[in-house]
């Protein structure tokens, strides 16, 4: 049976919210949630990036829900401090925490004024930082020279079970790469026919059984006001690559001040005041073959829509 989450965004709402937020999902009925892991947002409009580490573990700390987060090991973290991370979470609460291990983006990264290299050698960085990672979590001491260097470093805490690594992925060819080491695959929303070829070369690579997928969309009580929420929350998001990981927060403003239209948004956010259309195409969405949903509310105000979908969506796609 396909699991519902949550998916809190740190860039859109405060961590002390947020965390009341996943508290009030479990109540609504969701199983699971993810969180995001920024420095920067994607707007200025969204105003916040709250750590994620201490908030995953306040949030395990005072709810039931396995949780996970999207990260970037390489530059802004060293993937010694990530695996230490990912053990304590996992030495705490056993089985209920996973992460994904990302190439990241440069608004997060710009920080460490080390540059900003391009795709293939943050590919290539972190492919070296999951081997050091997963290699950490098994116990050894690791030393390591290439992109990043580790000098034997041991993780004293050894979590069981070792939490999950999962490998994130936008296009066909980053899933079929993360194939080779990951414990599972998570990717967004997107064309229903791009998400079947992802997930058949996913399987044809070896890749393991797991499969994620983060739900975007705007929901409110009329058509005008989802629209225009996701207008203003998430047009930042709706750039293709390589600008959407290669901008700071005031250049994702000024290039989708203008020009981002309601049919380039809805290839992003489901969009829609009917729940039961909501509830249609999310079903659709999991029988593509996924097994966990994490559904985005793209508004900053959390309430209605956990209220709404605890009600009324998260019954009839089980019942399905």
């Amino acid at each position: 049976m396909t699991v519902y989450g949550f998916h809190a965004s740190h860039e859109q709402i405060s961590p002390r919210q947020l965390l009341a937020d996943v508290r009030l999902a479990e109540q609504a009925g969701f199983e699971a949630a993810m969180c995001s892991d920024h420095l920067e947002p994607w707007s200025q409009r969204q105003g916040h990036a709250g750590m994620a580490w201490p908030w995953l573990g306040a949030a395990l700390a005072t709810t039931s829900l396995s949780i996970g987060t999207v990260t970037a090991p390489g530059q802004r973290y060293h993937p010694a401090i990530v695996a230490q991370a990912i053990a304590t979470l996992g030495q705490m609460f056993p089985g209920r925490f996973w992460t994904a291990l990302g190439t990241g983006q440069f608004a997060n990264e710009h920080v460490t004024g080390q540059g900003w290299p391009r795709k293939e050698i943050r590919q290539q960085r972190l492919e070296e930082c999951v081997g050091i990672i997963a290699r950490l979590l098994d116990g050894e001491t690791v030393s390591h020279d290439g992109l990043v260097t580790v000098e034997e470093a041991t993780i004293w805490e050894a979590p069981s079970p070792r939490p999950a690594l999962i490998a994130p992925a936008i296009c066909v060819e980053t899933a079929v790469r993360g194939a080779r080491w990951a414990d599972g695959l998570a990717t967004i929303n997107q064309d229903p026919a791009h998400l079947r070829e992802m997930l058949a070369r996913w399987a044809d690579a070896g890749g393991a059984p797991r499969r994620i997928l983060q739900v975007h969309l705007s929901w409110a009580p009329t058509q005008a006001e989802a629209l225009a929420l996701a207008h203003d929350q998430w047009r930042s998001n709706v750039l293709p690559s390589p600008a959407s990981t290669d901008l700071r927060v005031a250049t994702y403003d000024a290039v989708t001040e203008r020009g981002v239209g309601d049919e380039q948004l809805r290839e992003a956010v489901l969009v829609s005041a009917d729940l039961g259309e909501l509830t249609e195409r999310l079903h659709e969405l999991a029988d593509l073959g996924f097994d966990e949903l994490y559904l985005h509310h793209v508004g900053q105000e959390q309430r209605p829509f956990l209220e709404a979908f605890g009600e009324s969506v998260l019954p009839r796609l089980r019942s399905a």
